[in-house]
């Protein structure tokens, strides 16, 4: 998300780089990881635009854990270039090494399977209806195994999508993509996640496709992973098409309990078997000491004045941080990134207006429009700090309680001279 707009596309796009991101981990060459530098990059350049406006990614991040969103296609068709759902998850063999529904899947122990017969079971776990408009790919497919319909029972055509794919069962993106959003970061009507009897891990969610509501299209989500790994995920839509279609009926067509029928499934075992388990995914770099999301909420709530009551707290593992906090005159969204090793990114982040304090350290104010974060009449003020050394403090507030929500007062409950001097404070590097 770049530091002036931050609109809706680079928010895809900070999310797919991060899901491309953790696909290079599991790549390793001579003992090291492929992409060490590139990570390095792109984690900068990620953060960076996430932390232009301290927002985005994060709500594009939640997308990114439905399993399969920008994975397989199970929430976009043919988008992703993940080669099974999740991040990490294990590639299938390509069109060209063998031929699809035809011999022994390259990673799987189970012949493979055909894009008609992963439409077929598709179509069979669905209720009544009419079924048309149907596409898929085979589990020989470099993209892994789909099936999308138009499904009709009666109230209008709406958009269904199923995928089958392999992770690492104990590794973060299993757990990123189990985990529900964040309120305060996504607009959504519930999400719940379980694990089942036989130790599957489950989420059910109904929320939207367009997360700022410009058209309220719904989208309807069931991921299953299974205990080693084999994941189903189902998405449905009340529109014939995920995007770009008018809404043809008031509600998905399959309920919750539909929905978990169909990814907890026995029929999509064959295609399970055509892929094979997943590899070990490569362990998550540890948290710079001083970044990690205890000790930046920790120093975050003490900073803030005596005025604003802790209503609300969240934030990512590390690096990023936010608290809800109220004044008596409403919640207000409160947003922090810490930073180290940014020097190379100071010119792209700091203008001709910015203040230089005496020790070199960076300083910029911005008062702006946060309407494009999907809340109408959303004020945003930020201050951006950077060190000589290029540790980056960044901190927003707004006036409202959610980035996603209408505002519900006139100004953010932090003035611009408190939020200078939290970003400024020597806490952040445990002073």
């Amino acid at each position: 998300m770049s530091a002036a707009d931050g609109d809706s596309r680079d928010a895809f796009e900070d999310g797919l780089e991060e899901a491309l991101r953790r696909t290079g981990e599991g790549f390793t060459a001579e003992g090291r990881s492929m992409v060490d530098g590139g990570v390095l990059r792109g984690r900068r350049r990620l953060l960076r635009r996430r932390a232009g406006a301290v927002t985005g990614s994060v709500a594009a991040l939640a997308l990114v854990g439905f399993g399969t969103s920008y994975a397989t296609g199970a929430i976009g068709g043919d988008g992703g270039a993940d080669r099974q759902s999740g991040a990490a998850g294990k590639p299938t063999p390509a069109a060209s090494e063998k031929p699809d529904g035809k011999g022994k899947a390259a990673h799987g122990d189970g012949p493979a399977v055909s894009k008609a017969d992963v439409i077929k079971i598709l179509e069979g776990l669905l209720p009544a209806g009419k079924v048309s408009g149907q596409d898929g790919r085979g589990t020989s497919d470099p993209l892994g195994p789909l099936a999308t319909v138009v499904f009709d029972d009666g109230p209008g055509a709406a958009a269904i999508s199923a995928s089958v794919g392999s992770v690492d069962p104990d590794g973060v993106t299993a757990d990123e993509q189990l985990a529900c959003p964040d309120k305060a970061m996504t607009n959504f009507d519930s999400c719940t996640a379980e694990t089942l009897a036989d130790g599957s891990r489950l989420m059910l969610y109904r929320g939207y496709e367009y997360p700022d509501l410009h058209v309220k299209t719904k989208l309807w989500h069931a991921y299953l992973m299974t205990p080693k790994g084999y994941t189903v995920s189902v998405s449905e839509w009340n529109a014939p098409t995920e995007k770009d279609s008018a809404i043809s009926r008031p509600q998905p067509p399959l309920s919750t309990a539909q929905l978990k029928s169909v990814v907890t499934s026995a029929k999509w075992q064959p295609v399970m078997d055509a892929l094979g388990e997943a590899p070990a995914e490569a362990a998550a770099p540890p948290s710079i000491k001083g970044t990690e999301k205890s000790t930046l909420l920790k120093s975050l709530k003490s900073l803030l004045p005596h005025r604003a009551k802790v209503v609300g707290e969240g934030g990512q593992e590390s690096e990023y941080v936010y608290v809800v906090v109220d004044d008596g005159k409403g919640k207000s969204l409160v947003q922090l990134n810490v930073q180290p090793g940014m020097s190379d990114e100071g010119g792209e982040l700091f203008d001709a207006d910015t203040e230089t304090l005496p020790d070199g350290t960076k300083v910029r104010k911005r008062k702006g429009n946060g309407d494009d974060k999907g809340g109408a009449n959303m004020v945003q003020w930020t201050v951006d700090t950077m060190t000589e050394d290029g540790f980056r403090v960044v901190i927003s507030a707004f006036n409202s309680g959610s980035q996603v929500k209408d505002a519900t007062r006139a100004e953010p409950a932090l003035t611009m001279a408190e939020l200078r001097k939290i970003a400024l404070s020597e806490s952040w590097r445990g002073k």
